[in-house]
């Protein structure tokens, strides 16, 4: 329950301290006292939207504080979670919002600064308010619905049914695109086959363009190199007068020579190690010349891979590195494009089943509706007798809408005919504001099981009514009170006499400036405040009246 409100230069309000209790609590008032101050606060909790005109003139701020108590909701400790706020101990919930007259702001939970999301999804579980307005919202055919799927219990099935239909709008979006996008794609799968079959026929190797050049620049110079080698070959070892010859003569004269001059020793060595230098020689230029005759140097074929590497390079990119990577992408993509059939096929199957699960979870959420509907037919017909529609006729009526609704199989349409004779027409037909408020009284009275947010507040929603259904609404409220707490902001004498708690919104004047308060109402005091609501305060048939009004609220 809301335990307490604190309000300071808010509007007209300068310091409030307002504690609540639990039950039905009625706030009454003079016209333009200021009581839509107590909404505007409450809505401010709760994350509405704030305006720097709700700061009292002069003030620099206002603040709204707000003290919950007793909650154990797995819905509010999810949310504090998500949003590192921790929870205050023995069940209690401090929600602050500040709004600055420069037009800023600031909110905190528990102490915490938090977003103003915070403070709306907090609130969509702590408080439902209902101003003169907001039965308006029963109009819509989708509120209707979801109505009846809390009060069926299929709030769940309706989700999965969005879910289902949401994937299957998914896969069939997805398929159309793959259809349309098939003609060009069939014109890039020609372009891409022949990308890779260029790029995979030519065998590129990293590296390999340098080691290319390399043997084209030794293929050009081949000419020149046998020529160089031939001769060579020629002046060492050639027919003829070479080298060879020369160094062996050199060879046996100098081996004559040291027999004969056994000084000549070192001469005789030189010789012999030129000729081993010479025969050494020899051997390279034979080896070398060998390999020359035995290696193919190709020279056209060189030049045809050089000019299909500078071919592909032109088009696919400045590297044979590059070239290559073109032609990796342009496989996986064209790879892509090859699975579209592969894809489309899938995607017939998975959109069979996904209509199938769609369907499965509109039948299960029809079958729970439909029984629903009577009872809560039957419900609201047996409230709106209550409240004194003594021969009215009321019908959920569920429309068939196949699957063009998120909402299901069907749409819900509350029909109602509040005079005997007429026909049933849609809700939203009805013109009386004051038949829709006491529908929206009657509609959370049959929902009270199963709407567990625990503070309602009606501000003036029993416009339009008096007399003796008055006293039943009154009795409704004070019955809805009885499993949450509920606030009324109320002009009927006969709806304040059924709180538990009432409080009385005044203004005072002081020092020029006007001010409004907030206080309890007990005994006489109430007594006299429920005449001045029947017109005749001073009057003394207007307090016995007062008196009777309490003794049947009370009971």
């Amino acid at each position: 329950m809301l335990a307490s409100l604190r309000i300071r230069n808010l509007a007209l309000v300068e310091e409030v301290d307002w504690e609540l209790g639990p039950g039905l609590t009625v706030v009454t008032g003079e016209t333009g006292a200021g009581k839509s101050v107590i909404v505007g606060a409450l809505n401010l909790l709760v994350g509405e939207r704030a305006d720097r005109s709700m700061v009292r003139s002069g003030a620099e701020q206002c603040t709204v504080e707000g003290v919950f108590e007793n909650f154990d909701d797995g819905r509010l400790a999810e949310a504090l979670e998500e949003a590192g706020v921790e929870r205050c101990e023995e069940g209690r919930l401090l929600i602050k919002r500040v709004v600055l007259a420069n037009g800023g702001g600031r909110q905190f939970v528990n102490g915490s600064p938090c977003t103003v999301a915070l403070l709306r999804r907090l609130g969509s579980v702590l408080v439902d308010l209902h101003g003169p307005h907001d039965h308006q919202s029963l109009f819509s055919r989708e509120q209707q619905t979801r109505l009846l799927d809390r009060f069926a219990g299929s709030e769940g099935l309706r989700v999965a049914f969005e879910e289902a239909r949401r994937r299957l709008t998914q896969l069939e979006k997805e398929r159309e695109a793959l259809e349309e996008g098939e003609r060009s794609a069939e014109r890039e799968m020609d372009l891409l086959r022949h990308q890779v079959a260029e790029i995979q026929g030519a065998v590129l190797k990293p590296g390999e363009e340098d080691v290319l050049v390399a043997k084209h620049q030794q293929a050009v110079n081949a000419a020149r190199v046998g020529e160089i080698l031939g001769r060579l070959k020629g002046l060492v070892s050639g027919e003829g007068f070479s080298v060879e010859d020369a160094v062996g003569e050199c060879v046996r004269a100098s081996r004559e020579l040291e027999k004969l001059d056994p000084g000549a020793v070192e001469v005789a060595r030189a010789a012999e190690a030129l000729w081993a230098a010479v025969g050494d020689l020899s051997l390279q230029l034979g080896r070398h010349a060998r390999e020359f005759e035995e290696s193919d140097c190709g020279l056209a074929e060189l030049e045809a891979r050089l000019d299909l590497i500078q071919f592909l390079k032109r088009k696919y990119g400045r590297t044979v590195e590059e070239v290559m990577e073109f032609g990796r992408r342009a496989a996986e993509r064209l790879g892509n494009l090859e699975r579209r059939a592969e894809r489309c096929g899938m995607l017939d199957e998975e959109i069979e089943r996904a209509r199938e699960a769609m369907m499965s979870a509109a039948r299960e959420l029809s079958e729970r509706r439909k029984p629903a509907a009577k009872i809560l037919e039957e419900r609201i017909s047996a409230g709106l007798l209550e409240l004194g529609f003594a021969n009215c006729e009321f019908r959920v009526r569920l429309e068939e809408v196949g699957w063009i609704s998120p909402m299901g199989a069907e749409l819900v349409d509350f029909e109602f005919a509040p005079n005997p004779g007429e026909p049933l027409l849609p809700l939203r037909s009805i013109a009386s504001s004051g038949e829709i408020s006491r529908m929206m009284l009657v509609l959370k009275g049959a929902l009270a099981a199963q709407d567990d947010v625990p503070l309602l507040v009606f501000d003036e929603i029993d416009a339009n009514v008096g007399g003796e259904v008055a006293t039943k609404v009154g009795r409704r409220m004070r019955e809805l009170g009885k499993g949450r707490q509920v606030v009324c902001i109320t002009h009927l004498p006969q709806v304040a006499a059924a709180g538990e708690n009432h409080f009385v919104v005044a203004k005072v004047v002081e020092d020029g400036r006007t001010r409004a308060t907030i206080s309890p109402c007990r005994g006489v005091a109430r007594e006299e405040e429920l005449a001045r609501m029947l017109g005749g305060r001073s009057q003394q048939s207007a307090l016995v009246h007062a008196r009777e009004l309490l003794a049947v609220g009370a009971s």
